[in-house]
């Protein structure tokens, strides 16, 4: 199995995110162990986006699992036996613009930050899932990433209904 991870996801593992129950927190890092014992494969982009938030949100010499997660991923993002690195091409110089996200305008108000990970999973040839964990903007996409052929995996199910409910 191969996966490409929100950063929420280790955020939520290290305990940090107050919307987050206790099972949500245990679920993350629970997936995030079977990244790190080479169970499933991480998949990343080539230009660092990922990873550069995951650093932004994460300390690699932190003892919570998020952090070692993050730490994992430094040592381990160009061994392809568990790490695929696949291109993305930015358009027109923008942060956000990526060829690889879908050309729907149903997509539009999609969060830009949140592109880089839709434009991972459409960049790998298998079409692996996003593991998203709190982040209950995804929900009103959901439809439309399935009609684009994406895959989001809401692992923390009861939470991110309950926070999308309460928006």
């Amino acid at each position: 199995m191969i996966v490409v991870v929100d950063t929420n996801v280790p955020v939520v593992a290290n305990g940090v995110s107050e919307q987050a129950s206790s099972d949500c927190v245990q679920t993350c890092a629970e997936r995030l162990g079977a990244i790190m014992r080479g169970e499933v494969k991480l998949v990343l982009d080539n230009r660092w986006k990922i990873l550069s938030e995951y650093r932004q949100n994460l300390r690699a010499s932190g003892a919570d699992v998020g952090d070692r997660f993050l730490g994992w991923v430094l040592l381990n993002w160009t061994n392809p036996e568990r790490c695929d690195l696949v291109s993305i091409t930015p358009i027109g110089g923008f942060e956000n613009v990526f060829e690889e996200f879908p050309d729907d305008p149903a997509l539009d108000g999609f969060d830009p930050a949140d592109r880089k990970f839709i434009a991972v999973a459409c960049a790998h040839a298998e079409r692996p899932p996003i593991l998203q964990a709190v982040d209950s903007k995804w929900l009103d996409f959901d439809d439309v990433f399935r009609e684009n052929g994406i895959t989001v995996e809401f692992i923390c199910q009861e939470d991110i209904q309950r926070l999308h409910e309460d928006n």
